[in-house]
């Protein structure tokens, strides 16, 4: 069975957006669409001479880097993927294939010049998360996950020493600034949990991280409680999650991985007590998940 992790919909930005107030980032923004990477160089060394503390020069130096350093490799495969293909047909006319979008192929030598930027951007500008999460961004876009997981924990700590108040492109505050790093982080869990249990320490690191300054945080306790469920420490998931439904006792995905717990720990009564309680509370979806487990429980 799948576990469920809470999904919050939000604006993610992927590489960093700043607003183009000055010449050097107007006229860089438009080479770089051009593809001509080596006047936008040009642009970055002249930039150099004036913009070290400018904080929208280690974000263009930033994305040149990135943008040198990655290459999407185009695959033959059986079956669509996601996104842009070309389908490939034979001599009869008959789908032989798609050729899409397939790894991510990156030159390190070019990224890691592009993280000696951002990191010297966010070394001067400690508050603005967009340098941090594009930062998270790229390392997630080459599954570094160590290092994306260590940006994500830096991020949280810096941020409870300033109030969670942060700085966004242009110099903006953000609106709603904790919820806002908060609603992003949980995607980066997501993606986390997505590219396989290999990640749960990852994730119970960023959880323990994020439940230092928030210990009622839900969302934290609900991802917190499934590292420890993949690692079966059921009496730890356990602990967790009841904590969590104390806070929030009609959330269903709560509800629904305290009953897959105690299904895996053998306690039939309380996990079809609390699958039970999925129906009461959950969704279309969650209902006739949790139907199906109590009628192969009652089977048993």
């Amino acid at each position: 069975m799948k576990l469920k992790l809470t999904f919050l919909s939000i604006a993610v930005t992927c590489f960093i957006q700043p607003i183009f107030a000055q010449n050097y980032m107007a006229d860089f923004k438009a080479l770089v669409a051009k593809d001509d990477t080596a006047a936008a160089f040009k642009i970055l060394q002249a930039w150099q001479k004036t913009g070290i503390n400018d904080p929208d020069f280690y974000i263009a130096s930033y994305n040149y880097y990135a943008k040198k350093g990655l290459t999407e490799v185009l695959s033959l495969q059986k079956d669509q993927p996601a996104g842009q293909s070309f389908q490939l047909t034979d001599s009869t006319g008959k789908v032989a294939g798609y050729l899409g979008g397939g790894q991510t192929s990156y030159n390190l030598i070019y990224l890691n010049k592009g993280f000696e930027y951002i990191d010297t951007g966010i070394g001067k500008f400690p508050a603005r998360l967009d340098m941090r999460f594009g930062k998270v961004y790229l390392l997630g876009k080459i599954e570094n996950y160590k290092a994306f997981s260590e940006e994500i924990i830096k991020a949280v700590n810096y941020g409870q020493t300033i109030g969670f108040k942060w700085i966004w492109s242009g110099g903006k505050p953000v609106e709603d600034p904790e919820n806002f790093m908060l609603s992003n982080i949980q995607t980066y869990i997501i993606q986390l949990n997505n590219a396989g249990d290999q990640n749960m320490d990852y994730i119970r690191d960023i959880s323990l991280a994020i439940l230092k300054y928030k210990p009622n945080n839900v969302v934290s306790l609900s991802d917190l409680s499934i590292s420890y469920l993949t690692k079966k420490d059921y009496p730890r998931a356990l602990e967790t999650l009841l904590k969590a439904e104390k806070l929030a006792p009609h959330d269903y995905i709560v509800l629904n991985n305290i009953a897959y717990c105690y299904e895996l720990q053998g306690n039939k009564p309380n996990a079809l007590k609390y699958y039970q309680l999925v129906k009461q509370y959950g969704n279309d979806e969650a209902k006739a998940s949790a139907d199906k487990k109590i009628a192969e429980l009652n089977k048993k």
